[in-house]
């Protein structure tokens, strides 16, 4: 009997190594049959729409189709825009974006943080805040013209309002669900308020930060892109004007290609931003 039990012992671990391995060969197969579906759900996409185009199902001009798309990319890459280079425009927007996101975020997560730890504060803002969230943010493009004329102030001030309210309300909630033993016993050691803020509330919520930071760089393009439409010099929205304007169906179209590839771009170094930062985590079940 004993001689069983140390076998069984000794062939634990290599039980262990076997099921990680499977489970790791597991995943491997998963990751490749999800983009494998990703590919082939997107060519069929494009094909069906290609298919129709050409056969007059649907408009050509109104819809144009993923060949006249390519194409028009194809010329902007290899000749430029109307207003300049693709890259210009591509980083004009990319400016805008990134400077309303990061006044956004830092704005956000510092009132967010503020009203979640100070209840009085929170009692007296409020009410404010959610007025000013009930607003269609949007409507407030043309008057941010107005007020700052056509150059990057008026679409970083319109990325701004629509990155605010998303990372506020993460960060205060985030605030609010600090574990209360852990605030209880930095204030037992002897921390500060200030401490207490710094070292656990900001930590503790720094997950429901970086939750909201993923969607709030879209809303950041969002806006540049709406303030360029309205009025620019330049950027992949004064693109997509102009090729409305000239019902050039796959400029359009283009100009939202490039634009959803630049929120990937955005979207996978956020992603990896916050895997770096939180390795700490367990990414599953041991069991």
């Amino acid at each position: 009997m004993p001689e069983a039990q140390v076998a069984l012992t000794m062939t634990e671990p290599g039980n262990k190594t076997d099921r990680a391995h499977s489970r790791a060969r597991a995943a491997r197969k998963r990751k490749l049959g999800v983009g494998a579906a990703r590919v082939l759900l997107l060519v069929a996409v494009l094909g069906l729409w290609e298919a129709l185009s050409r056969a007059k199902v649907i408009d050509p001009f109104n819809f144009s189709m993923p060949s006249k798309i390519w194409d028009q990319i194809y010329t902007w890459v290899m000749h430029g825009t109307a207003l300049g280079s693709l890259g210009e425009q591509i980083w004009a927007t990319l400016q805008e974006a990134l400077l309303g996101w990061v006044i956004g975020v830092i704005a956000g997560v510092v009132f967010g943080i503020a009203l979640g730890r100070i209840t009085l504060l929170a009692d007296i803002l409020g009410p404010y805040i959610k007025v000013l969230n009930s607003i269609p943010r949007i409507v407030l493009a043309p008057i941010f013209v107005i007020w700052f004329g056509l150059g990057p102030s008026s679409k970083v001030a319109s990325a701004v309002v629509l990155v605010f309210f998303p990372v506020f309300f993460n960060a205060f909630q985030g605030a609010r669900e600090v574990d209360r033993n852990l605030v209880a016993n930095a204030r037992i050691l002897g921390a500060s308020d200030r401490r207490v803020t710094l070292q656990v509330v900001i930590p503790s919520a720094t997950s429901w930060i970086f939750t909201s930071l993923h969607v709030s760089f879209g809303f950041a393009l969002i806006g540049a892109i709406v303030g360029e439409y309205i009025g620019a010099t330049k950027g992949i929205g004064l693109l997509v004007a102009q090729s409305q304007g000239t019902f050039n169906a796959a400029g359009v179209y283009a100009a939202m290609v490039i634009l959803a590839v630049v929120a990937l771009v955005a979207e996978g170094l956020l992603t990896f931003a916050e895997n770096r930062i939180f390795r700490w985590k367990p990414s599953g079940s041991d069991s």
